[in-house]
């Protein structure tokens, strides 16, 4: 009975029970402090090397900052797309020392000296690498949010293996989601370009 007594009761609960006297209505409040957060915790502040695209940076960051944002905030490298942020949509791939790998959930300070390339590493408008060529040749992209995650990690495949069966390369990009369906043509660009590869 105790336990059911000490139980916290609101007014309006009281109101709903048809108890209007003032001496039970008379209940007392928490203070403001009582139920407030915790302060969060002051950032940490480190220096940071990043070798991305053949070009060493240094910067200042937050030890909790992810790979994704110190290159999309710090170093405008916008190519590379914040998606779910969970590391599941693929939108956010980079290649680290030629691993395809999610840059949403990869700490900054444990990419150290490795070479990072992004979307933008890979060619330029004016002159697009051969797999980016295949995929405007194909014209293989609608709005372009995942292809960071598609051109990045098909580059990784067949750097791999130049002669991966379609289904080799399937499998890999599975991982990577589109959402507007423009999965052929990728295939086919992808085809296109190592085709020209192993030609």
């Amino acid at each position: 009975m105790d336990k059911i007594r000490n139980l916290p009761i609101s007014r309006r609960d009281l109101l709903k029970a048809g108890v209007t006297s003032a001496s039970a209505m008379a209940l007392p409040t928490l203070a403001p402090e009582a139920s407030a957060a915790a302060p969060a915790a002051p950032p940490v502040v480190h220096k940071v090397k990043l070798n991305v695209n053949g070009k060493a940076h240094e910067l200042e960051l937050d030890t909790r900052t992810t790979l994704l944002d110190a290159l999309r905030e710090h170093l405008h490298l916008t190519g590379t797309k914040k998606g779910c942020d969970h590391g599941q949509c693929g939108a956010c791939t980079v290649i680290v020392d030629g691993q395809a790998i999610r840059s949403c959930v990869t700490p900054v300070q444990k990419v150290g000296s490795s070479a990072v390339t992004t979307l933008e590493g890979l060619g330029t408008p004016e002159k697009p690498h051969p797999l980016q060529r295949a995929f405007i040749d194909e014209q293989a992209a609608q709005c372009g949010f995942c292809l960071s995650g598609v051109i990045l990690t098909a580059k990784t495949v067949l750097d791999r293996n130049p002669r991966a069966t379609d289904e080799q390369i399937q499998q890999a990009l599975s991982g990577v989601l589109c959402r507007c369906f423009g999965n052929v043509r990728m295939l086919k660009a992808i085809r296109r370009y190592a085709g020209g590869r192993t030609a």
